[in-house]
């Protein structure tokens, strides 16, 4: 016998499942064949680890929702999902066939449907045999029907933000702990995932981290290098519990300084506040973002500012790493009580960042770490 271990309770599920449903008559939709994990997982409460082999949610306009999946993903459906149709394949199977089948079988031949066409599991050759597969399916492309969905959280969902967080923090103290002349990149991630999964992360991480030339480049992961006197440490933690993410940065820098370095934070710091001050329900992402690009710009940390302010962190399944919201020079969006973000600013090899919920009267941090520079 299978124990469940729902992630939320099943009305959480039955209200997602309606909104999803409500969207597809308005649409004039039969159902969503939905290919995105995250939708997947949000909606039916079905997850795996191996989520990257073939498989996805038949969402009708009524009724419940159908997975299809690998045979031996069972356990993990009786377990997580809490809708029990579902169409299995196994390996000497033709799994598209299969696929089609279940489609057809559950929906019907001669029906209008979305689809995520930007799911990443679905390939074009997948796409071009359901279309040849099913002739009589006209298909819509409703890759953002859920993602949008998806951005303002519920209770529940913020919870599991803020346990990340949490683990965030611990693995940052962590990776301040540990850094120091003669300590190997690779040990301090080491350090970092470890502290992330006692505190609680799925993941170990540990996310961006790099140092020397690579710390004034954005991605960098570790490596083999040794930290010298000098070096930025260029660190963002990013666990998640239950897949659900919260993630900051803060600088390091191994001694000696610069004679700047402690004017360079403190100026971060101060246009950050100064961004999120304007942070609340009905504004416009415009207004916090020329705040963070005008002030980088104005104080001369930066030649140029190109890259986003805010992006919307939540439920994110690898290799995403964010949702399909974010604050750029021309974004006219406007902030709504649920949403949660990551929003960062970065100079110079130095990134201050920190996760947030938008409330009713403004927002709150989700990530609460002494912001300051860290001098080892």
């Amino acid at each position: 016998m299978v124990t469940p271990a729902y992630w939320f309770e099943r009305q959480e599920f039955l209200s997602r499942l309606a909104r999803v449903q409500a969207s597809l008559k308005e649409k004039q939709l039969d159902g969503l064949i939905a290919f995105l994990p995250e939708t997947v997982t949000w909606l039916t409460g079905y997850f795996t680890r191996a989520y990257g082999t073939l498989q996805f949610a038949i969402i009708p306009a009524d009724g419940e929702p159908t997975m299809f999946c690998r045979d031996v993903e069972e356990y993990y459906l009786d377990s997580t999902c809490v809708f029990h149709d579902r169409v299995m394949w196994t390996d000497s199977d033709d799994r598209m066939k299969v696929a089609a089948g279940a489609i057809e079988s559950r929906i019907g031949s001669r029906v209008k449907l979305g689809i995520e066409l930007s799911a990443w599991p679905l390939s074009a050759g997948r796409y071009d045999y359901l279309k040849s597969a099913l002739p009589g399916i006209e298909w819509q492309d409703e890759s953002l029907m859920t993602p949008q969905m998806r951005l303002i959280k519920s209770p529940s969902e913020i919870a599991y933000q803020r346990r990340a967080a949490k683990a965030a923090e611990a693995g940052m103290q962590a990776a301040i702990d540990s850094a120091a002349v003669g300590v190997s990149e690779r040990e301090m991630a080491a350090e970092i995932c470890a502290a992330m999964i006692r505190a609680g992360s799925d993941l170990p991480g540990p996310g961006v981290m790099s140092s020397g030339e690579r710390a004034f480049h954005l991605h960098g992961g570790y490596s083999d290098r040794v930290l010298e006197a000098g070096d930025i440490v260029q660190i963002e933690t990013t666990p998640n519990v239950k897949h659900y993410h919260a993630r900051f940065m803060r600088p390091i820098r191994i001694a000696p300084i610069e004679d700047d370095d402690h004017r360079v934070v403190e100026k971060l710091i101060a246009i950050q506040d100064a961004a999120l001050r304007e942070v609340k329900p009905g504004v416009s992402a415009a207004v916090p973002d020329a705040i963070y690009r005008d002030g980088v710009l104005s104080a001369g940390l930066r030649d140029t500012y190109t890259n986003k302010t805010f992006y919307s962190v939540g439920l994110l399944l690898q290799p995403n790493g964010g949702e399909p919201l974010e604050a750029a020079s021309g974004s006219s969006w406007v902030f709504e009580a649920g949403q949660t973000f990551h929003t960062y600013v970065l100079a110079r090899g130095f990134g201050m960042s920190e996760t947030i919920v938008i409330t009713d009267t403004g927002y709150e941090r989700l990530t609460n770490f002494p912001r300051q520079l860290f001098v080892k």
